[in-house]
């Protein structure tokens, strides 16, 4: 999943499906970390402000959504 975030688009919208089971909805792809295997994403609807990280490690799969 580290190498479809490497060159995803910022400011793509997704829903991002972890490994835990947990899926974060209508998130915002801000950037990618290559030194950490950190993505960076907002979530403008739930916590307007607010970033994610998440290692990409722990993500299964995302959804690009449709414009």
């Amino acid at each position: 999943m580290c190498d479809q975030l490497r060159k995803l688009q910022p400011q793509t919208e997704v829903d991002v499906f972890l490994s835990s089971g947990r899926r974060l909805e209508d998130v915002v792809f801000i950037n990618f970390n290559q030194n950490n295997c950190c993505a960076f994403f907002s979530d403008p609807e739930t916590e307007p402000g607010s970033t994610l990280i998440v290692d990409c490690q722990r993500i299964d799969a995302i959804r690009i959504e449709a414009d």
